[in-house]
């Protein structure tokens, strides 16, 4: 009994330290300037029921706050709750995607906007970005329950009329209504904080990322989250895919990778002291076991500076827990590490040769990656002047033989099979949840880009589907990937039981797919009769690397684990 009461006692104080850390968060929030930029209004109806937000990058903030429904939202990978009266606040260059559903109707108000920062502001002051991270995070990755849901619909239904229907004198008017919406949030954020706890799994997942350092037993954790030990070992891992003292493992080596890529990190008992290991020799066998790699060697390759000239590249060595020094400016996931390593050492390569070797060679690499078809014979030449050139061929070999010849270049070929063993169980689990029917159905994967279709064989990333997940492709698809050119009639001797469309966002590619699905011979597939269609956002899934590949493990549950 008094342990309870100790434990309860330690988290009031805990809730009333995160309050104060939170309210002086807004401390300095008069030094900031928001800027709506657009307002969107989404209402599902009866007939489709579903609204999907998909996977994309963020390049402005975004306030969701939910009117009606129940789905869900993944931020980096996390998987954070949706429910009526919910608002979620998203940062730039967080890898987003959501879901919302309702029984009758499901409505949710699209927020993007800007902030900046004082410019008259001293020195001492966190930068905007810094300010808004830390009111976020002082969230733990949850959705807020708003106080008043009615009040915030009807703000958000007069700034919607506003900018929308107004002229400049109301817009400026609809500006001021905003700034009224975000103090809304920003006190409903305080009350959650020191009143609302979180759910309880996501509770203890909390727990463990701020107490990761002290010791941590099932025990505790189960107290946390106030449910027998067994239960909540079974929900844990239901929910986030592993055991709870697995997360925590994982956790306490991301913590300590982080310090080992400092320039002037600790020495490694101290480091394994800081993220919870007591026992040096104990977490340098667990270290090895999650990376594939020994400290000392990590430490050692985390000084190297690896660029790459070519997208395929970055998912291989991220894949690898690489952080490139360089790559591409236009890539998203250049943008994507940046922000979530927290490194600002990485150079973002421009496209053209000239200027791309120049900042080669001023960064001078260790080690560069490149891939042969999109290399000129004098780039290629140009690039092993500067640095060992590890060239990756597309049209040889699969992404595993891609992340194998990387890693075995690198002299981290265990790290490269530690992965790729993870994958194959994550995969074997994904593809046992999959029901008989979907096992059983004939699944084509087309790519709808501007005004061509293309059939995706097992050498895209529709790999993940054919091979990974075991699912089969029609009986004579063989010959249409091999075809130079596709066209729809091509369909017609086919049996397509389930289709997944990929559509790029722009108005070519919608107004292709729209003929697609009015054309006789798709009309007459069973997957158009059966309603066995599905389409995904290519924008961050269609390179063929590991990287992309276990993102699209995530894809294949929200497809299909639930459906017949």
């Amino acid at each position: 009994m008094k342990h309870n009461r100790d434990f309860w006692r330690k988290n009031m104080q805990m809730k009333a330290t995160d309050e104060a850390n939170l309210y002086t968060s807004f401390d300095q929030l008069h030094l900031l300037h928001f800027k709506l930029i657009e307002l969107e209004s989404a209402v599902t109806s009866k007939s489709e029921s579903t609204w999907r937000l998909g996977k994309h990058f963020l390049d402005r903030y975004l306030l969701l706050f939910i009117t009606n429904g129940e789905g869900w939202l993944t931020v980096d990978g996390q998987f954070i709750e949706l429910r009526s009266g919910s608002i979620y606040l998203g940062l730039p260059g967080q890898l987003i995607e959501a879901e919302l559903r309702g029984r009758e109707e499901a409505g949710l108000y699209q927020i993007r906007f800007n902030v900046f920062c004082d410019e008259q502001s001293n020195s001492n002051v966190e930068s905007a970005l810094d300010m808004m991270k830390q009111m976020c995070t002082q969230m733990n990755g949850r959705a807020v329950p708003c106080s008043s849901p009615v009040a915030m619909s009807l703000l958000c239904q007069e700034i919607e009329q506003l900018i929308r229907e107004g002229n400049g004198l109301q817009h400026y008017l609809g500006q001021i209504r905003f700034q009224e919406l975000l103090h809304r949030l920003f006190n409903d954020m305080v009350h959650v904080q020191s009143h609302q706890p979180a759910l309880p799994i996501e509770q203890v997942r909390h727990h463990i990322e701020q107490h990761y350092m002290k010791k941590i037993t099932i025990e505790d954790l189960a107290e946390v989250a106030r449910m027998s030990s067994r239960h909540f070992m079974r929900l844990f891992k239901k929910m986030y895919g592993c055991s709870a003292m697995d997360y925590l493992a994982i956790y306490r080596i991301k913590q300590a990778q982080i310090m080992m890529r400092n320039d002037h990190s600790p020495r490694l008992k101290e480091i394994a002291s800081c993220v919870g290991f007591q026992d040096e020799m104990y977490f340098r066998r667990k270290f090895k076991q999650i990376t594939g790699l020994p400290p000392a060697a990590f430490i050692q390759n985390s000084k190297q500076r690896i660029a790459t000239v070519h997208s395929l590249g970055i998912g291989t060595l991220l894949a690898l827990q690489i952080i490139p020094a360089a790559a591409q400016a236009s890539h998203p996931w250049t943008a994507y590490y940046r922000r979530k390593y927290e490194t600002d050492k990485v150079i973002p390569l421009v496209d053209d040769e000239g200027g791309c070797l120049q900042q080669l060679e001023e960064i001078r690499p260790d080690y560069i990656v490149a891939v042969r078809e999109e290399m000129s014979e004098s780039m290629m030449q140009h690039l092993s002047s500067i640095a060992p050139v590890c060239v990756l061929t597309q049209s040889e070999g699969d992404w595993r033989d891609h992340l194998r010849t990387v890693a075995q270049f690198m002299n981290r070929f265990e790290a490269a099979e530690v992965w790729i063993e993870r994958y194959e169980q994550k995969a074997a689990v994904i593809r046992s949840q999959l029901s008989k029917q979907v096992r059983q159905d004939r699944l084509i994967v087309l790519r709808v880009h501007g005004p061509e279709i293309q059939v995706m064989s097992p050498q895209t990333i529709a790999s993940v589907f054919y091979n990974d997940m075991q699912l089969m492709a029609p009986e004579g698809m063989e010959n249409i990937w091999h075809k130079p050119h596709f066209n729809i009639s091509d369909l017609a001797k086919l049996t397509i039981d389930r289709a997944l469309l990929i559509v790029s966002e722009d108005d070519e590619s919608r107004q292709t797919w729209a003929k697609i699905q009015q054309s006789e011979v798709w009309m007459e597939t069973k997957a158009a009769q059966n309603d066995g269609i599905d389409t995904l956002i290519p924008s961050v899934l269609l390179d063929y690397t590991a990287f992309t590949h276990e993102l699209m493990l995530d894809e294949v549950l929200k497809l299909w684990r639930h459906r017949p």
